[in-house]
């Protein structure tokens, strides 16, 4: 029994690296705490990008045994969390192919900017916690009213806290066109708020 609690905090203490080491060695542990460690994360990001929550466990579980069949090819150079997302994005994708719901509206990007949204996080008092609570549910209203392509950048930026140069791998895209994107989509998000009736952003 101790050595099985022994081998169970053992593997929790191992990077990805060595558990996709052992999981391509045959030990079905390295992949069952590779999938404890990125399940939740990877959940909430495609249910954030399907608004579907049966399709996003059926994603997610799709998400996985893709990630099961192609340890082999994966290249350590990349982090393991930024090709888990990508893997994640296209399953995503494809789930909206299939389902008619990519919009494909792209409008021209030029400008250039970085700022943020943030939510200030001292201790709230209840009403504090309430005005939050309800900042939280328009912010999430508005970040789903937003086309896909824009969506999906600040859920990556926002929600799972990717840095720029993690976003650009993830999508595939020139690091360039995710600053303008995500400007873009801050901005957008700017108009629905100032629409909304909440002012000083």
């Amino acid at each position: 029994m101790m050595t099985q609690a022994f081998a169970l905090q053992n593997i929790k203490t191992l990077t990805d690296g060595e558990l996709i080491a052992k999981a391509i060695r045959g030990r079905e542990d390295g992949f069952e705490e590779l999938v404890r460690r990125y399940q939740r994360p990877i959940t909430g990001y495609v249910y954030r990008m399907l608004n579907n929550y049966d399709a996003s466990l059926d994603v997610t579980q799709e998400v996985f045994i893709k990630v099961y069949n192609s340890l082999d090819k994966y290249s350590s150079e990349y982090k393991f969390s930024t090709w888990l997302y990508r893997i994640a994005h296209n399953a995503a994708i494809d789930w909206m192919r299939r389902n008619s719901v990519v919009q494909q509206s792209l409008e021209a990007e030029n400008a250039d900017g970085t700022y943020q949204l943030q939510i200030e996080s001292h201790q709230p008092t209840p009403e504090q916690d309430r005005e939050r609570s309800e900042w939280r549910t328009e912010i999430e209203s508005v970040v789903k009213c937003l086309p896909t392509v824009y969506r999906e950048l600040i859920l990556l930026r926002h929600t799972q806290d990717l840095s720029y140069d993690e976003i650009a791998e993830v999508l595939n895209l020139p690091l360039g066109t995710v600053k303008n994107r995500l400007f873009r989509a801050r901005e957008m998000m700017r108009e629905m708020f100032v629409e909304r009736g909440f002012t000083g952003l």
